[in-house]
């Protein structure tokens, strides 16, 4: 039985865990860098503690601080939410070391998958479709050149322990192949730590399938559902439409049931997503295994429920519960769907440069209330909002449903019609989002 849980995070994701907590009945404490000292979740929890100056590294990645705060307020588990330590295996030992329950997967879990190479040869003795490529890591470039001229161009080269984009390159040419994987090598060691790097043959036009997997302690496995995740910049989502419509019924099937077969063969226990890449011709491969509730999974649950359960499914409440020792409690044959939802991720940044990060002041932050709109956001909208310079600028997930995709997409155009998202910076100049981005994209759900 979990009491009081730490919530090891900031923004959205700490308020969907204090109220998930709230509503079984759990204690929470909040933690706080000195950025974020006014932030709504930290007005909410039960307890807030600072955790240190405001740069990540200093406060929410001080394992050591997080570990110190959860026991010294009396907690007994830690949710990590996305992003930050959520996949850090060592992390996730710490925590079972000082007799925390850990809300996700264990660090032995999260090691193996995490590991790209190690998960794509593990994945092939499941039987899930791989791209073709490195069987393991590439040691040089030279073995990464001799590879890609064996498979042919273009080819992928990708960071073992990347995310997010980072680590990774797209190469047509042969003469591009060593001073890409050299570039891509120092990124990965910058960012991950580490210069381990795997090559694969890269898919020309696809589309990036996911699909949100729940496991519990007893060995059941569910899928719920896929996201169509095709729409992004720099090799990050920003609108994902739930479920595909690249799809259908028979390869929908397949690609849920490779979904279980990866979480089983890893031996997966929590939520989680099993990511993939759909071609053209209609195979599908698996590129990776994302061991954390993710930012999009919101989408998932608003058109998923559970059969003699009310509502859609809350998947950080049924985290909670599997962190428990619960069991899910239903199969496959007990979920159901309904409809279609658009998850838009609002953010202050500048489209027309980059997609560079905005920074100022929100003066006004306001939408129309409507039964088909979820709105999960840590920005208030009744007191002008800085947005802190050490964390991403973003903003807030809209969660627009529909009866189907047209009508999904035309209320999510309203919606965006209808958001008033203003301010400006130190030199005065008007708020930049990727709302027009957005709006542009919305009707490429139905086309692209």
């Amino acid at each position: 039985m979990l009491r009081r849980v730490l919530i090891a995070n900031r923004g959205e994701i700490a308020l969907r865990v204090l109220r998930a907590c709230r509503e079984l009945g759990i204690e929470t404490v909040a933690v706080y860098s000195q950025a974020d000292a006014d932030a709504l979740h930290v007005q909410l929890a039960g307890q807030a503690v600072c955790i240190g100056p405001a740069r990540a590294a200093d406060s929410y990645l001080n394992q050591d601080a997080l570990l110190t705060v959860a026991k010294a307020t009396g907690c007994d588990g830690v949710h990590p939410g996305y992003g930050f330590l959520s996949e850090n295996a060592d992390f996730a030992d710490a925590c079972a070391a000082a007799g925390l329950t850990f809300i996700g997967p264990s660090g032995d879990v999260i090691r193996a998958m995490g590991n790209k190479a190690a998960a794509r040869k593990l994945m092939q003795s499941a039987g899930v479709p791989v791209v073709p490529g490195s069987d393991g890591a590439v040691d040089t470039a030279e073995q990464a050149k001799a590879l890609a001229d064996s498979i042919g161009y273009p080819v992928l080269i990708k960071a073992s322990a990347g995310g997010g984009g980072r680590g990774m390159r797209r190469v047509y040419e042969p003469e591009q192949l060593i001073p890409l994987f050299e570039e891509a090598r120092s990124e990965s060691l910058a960012c991950f730590g580490s210069g381990e790097m795997y090559l694969e043959k890269l898919i020309v036009n696809p589309r990036h399938i996911e699909f949100q997997i729940m496991a519990d302690g007893q060995g059941h496995v569910i899928q719920l559902g896929d996201r169509d995740c095709s729409i992004q910049r720099r090799n990050q989502k920003l609108l994902e439409e739930s479920p595909s419509k690249a799809l259908t019924p028979e390869l929908r099937e397949r690609m849920g049931a490779a979904a279980v077969a990866a979480a089983r063969a890893a031996g997966y226990v929590n939520a989680g997503t099993i990511e993939f890449v759909l071609a053209p011709d209609g195979q599908f491969y698996f590129i990776e295994m994302n061991t954390r509730i993710q930012v999009e999974n919101g989408v998932s649950a608003r058109i998923s429920s559970i059969r003699n359960h009310e509502g859609p499914v809350d998947l950080i409440a049924e985290q909670i519960r599997i962190g428990l020792g619960e069991p899910l409690g239903y199969t496959q044959d007990d979920v159901t769907f309904d409809g279609v939802g658009i998850e838009y991720r609002l953010i202050a940044e500048d489209p027309e440069h980059g997609f560079t990060p905005w920074v100022g002041r929100i003066e006004r932050f306001a939408w129309k209330e409507e039964p088909w709109l979820t709105m999960l956001t840590h920005v208030p909208t009744d007191t002008p909002y800085e947005i802190p310079t050490e964390f991403d600028p973003n903003l807030a997930l809209a969660i627009i449903w529909g009866k189907d995709l047209a009508e999904a997409r035309e209320r999510g155009v309203s919606f965006l019609d209808n958001l008033h998202l203003e301010g400006r910076n130190n030199a005065g100049e008007a708020l930049k989002s990727n709302v027009d981005f957005l709006r542009a994209n919305t009707a490429r759900t139905l086309r692209f």
